[in-house]
């Protein structure tokens, strides 16, 4: 078995390699030569006695020994790089890239604020990543993740972003063709447009009872989609009623292409978090997202959407 240094030469390559699934892309990255990249993979994988990497003329995937090494790569690198942060300082300048994970549901919301955060920091660099699978940390190399509803596992640092509200919304043409609903049970006379889970099935839309339980009803329509950008652009044009959280619906409400319905009854919806692991949330520049995504979400605690809640900045806490 090689010394361990010699196995710790070329596992930035690979990791790189690995993140872009190109040796070129990576070559970039890294500035350094395609050449030298290959070389750096291919020597490790000879230390190693196993493929990292199967390669064809158009395609790089990684093995099942390459995906089992990669999430130990990332723990070891996440481990330097936060080695390294502490060494900076807790007031160091945020610099390098951060890996980002959230949902597509709030991917605008993100990119909305992401010219404030890498104008204040021009040394940071974000990688977005948009997916409604549940990212793992440090398994998947991500550093910073925004997560509805999803318990956060122990180890992990946690932050609370937002406390939602259910708003239910449409049209004002929508509306002068058929009278606005009074109580949820008027669904029934409406379209309603449903969102669809990444499971298949479409949730239950909720509203609070006349004690303020939450209760689940099932509207029935001739729409369904499977992102949350279109369930709300298809109530703005007019094509039905839309259940969504209520800082997506804000500037609709704003602008006037929407108006809200059953307001009266609407409810909590599931809280925002941001979490990460406790080496990463040490750096400045994971800090510095961290912060960002809390302050993400100012606008929904306007009149336009009263029930929710917003989380002011604080220490990361256990979870």
């Amino acid at each position: 078995m090689p010394p361990p240094a010699e196995l710790f030469t070329g596992v930035v390559p690979f990791v790189e390699v690995a993140r872009t699934l190109s040796f070129r892309r990576a070559a970039e990255a890294l500035g350094q030569t395609t050449a030298a990249v290959s070389k750096a993979v291919a020597a490790l994988e000879d230390r190693l006695g196993a493929k990292l990497f199967s390669r064809t003329s158009r395609v790089v995937a990684l093995t099942p020994e390459g995906q089992a090494f990669l999430a130990r790569c990332r723990e070891a690198v996440g481990a330097v790089e936060a080695g390294r942060a502490t060494l900076v300082g807790a007031r160091g300048v945020p610099r390098g890239e951060v890996h980002l994970s959230t949902s597509f549901v709030l991917g605008p919301t993100v990119v909305r604020g992401l010219p404030a955060l890498l104008g204040r920091y021009p040394e940071l660099r974000v990688h977005l990543a948009l997916t409604d699978r549940v990212a793992g940390l440090p398994a998947d190399g991500v550093d910073v993740a925004l997560r509805i509803g999803a318990r956060t596992p122990s180890g992990l640092r946690s932050r609370l972003v937002l406390r939602p509200r259910w708003t239910t919304v449409a049209a004002p043409a929508y509306l002068a063709r058929r009278p606005a609903p009074a109580t949820p049970a008027d669904l029934a006379a409406h379209n309603c447009v449903r969102f669809v889970g990444p499971t298949g099935q479409a949730p239950p839309w909720w509203f609070a009872d006349g004690e303020g339980a939450p209760r689940a009803v099932e509207p029935s329509g001739n729409l369904r989609i499977d992102q949350g950008e279109q369930v709300l652009a298809a109530a703005v044009a007019a094509l039905g009623l839309a259940q969504v959280m209520d800082f997506m619906a804000a500037p609709g409400l704003a602008d006037g292409r929407l108006v809200e319905v059953l307001a009266p009854f609407a409810c909590p919806g599931p809280p925002i978090h941001a979490v990460a692991t406790p080496e990463r949330a040490r750096a400045p520049s994971v800090r510095a997202v961290l912060d960002f995504a809390v302050g993400l979400f100012a606008p929904s605690a306007s009149p336009a959407s009263p029930a929710s809640s917003r989380a002011s900045p604080r220490a990361l806490t256990p979870r």
